[in-house]
């Protein structure tokens, strides 16, 4: 959501030249091949990268083959997700009710925090369930540009995947596991807060 709401917001509200190319960039790893997305991840922020350079050389942190990498991969796979649920909500959101707050002396960010974000709750919690379940299931980009490091990078697909060759029985444990989790949680979550009305 701290990437994601802003980015919505501007799409949702913003009347600019540029606004359908920033949601094409948003949503391209919507269509991309997640090898693909990965890569683009390694041109981009490798210690050698287009902006990863500077992120070493000023910060001494290296993105690649990192946890920071690993949330980077899943964050860059996860985000249109949110992003479009969250806009379709601010769309669909009346704004006369930010007139009226407006009218009874509320700011821009009060109006923001009190008034649209409770209304638009629903959409903002759909969106990060499915960018949860999307980033939990995140193979491809994860492993290019983070690797497979275990116990470090290394996640439950990951696992998965390291364990097939070696040892089937594991690769289906996990499997399972991770079945449960993602089951457990979707289930719980909708029946608190995507139920119908």
């Amino acid at each position: 959501m701290l990437f994601g709401l802003p980015l919505a917001l501007i799409l949702a509200r913003g009347q600019f030249w540029g606004r359908s190319l920033l949601r094409g960039l948003i949503l391209l790893p919507l269509v991309l091949p997640p090898v693909v997305g990965g890569i683009a991840l390694l041109t981009a922020f490798s210690r050698t990268g287009i902006i990863g350079e500077y992120v070493y050389d000023w910060f001494g942190i290296q993105l690649t083959f990192s946890t920071a990498g690993v949330i980077l991969a899943e964050t860059f796979v996860a985000l249109p997700f949110f992003v479009i649920t969250a806009e379709a909500g601010l769309r669909s959101f009346d704004s006369q009710f930010e007139d009226v707050a407006r009218t009874l002396g509320a700011g821009p960010s009060e109006t923001l925090r009190r008034v649209t974000l409770p209304i638009i709750a629903p959409s903002l919690i759909a969106g990060t369930v499915l960018a949860w379940a999307r980033a939990l299931g995140e193979f491809g980009a994860t492993i290019t540009f983070a690797g497979n490091i275990v116990g470090r990078t290394q996640t439950l697909p990951l696992a998965i995947y390291a364990q097939l060759d070696s040892n089937p029985d594991a690769a289906i444990a996990l499997s399972m596991v991770l079945l449960f989790v993602s089951l457990t949680v979707l289930i719980a979550l909708r029946d608190k807060w995507l139920r119908p009305i």
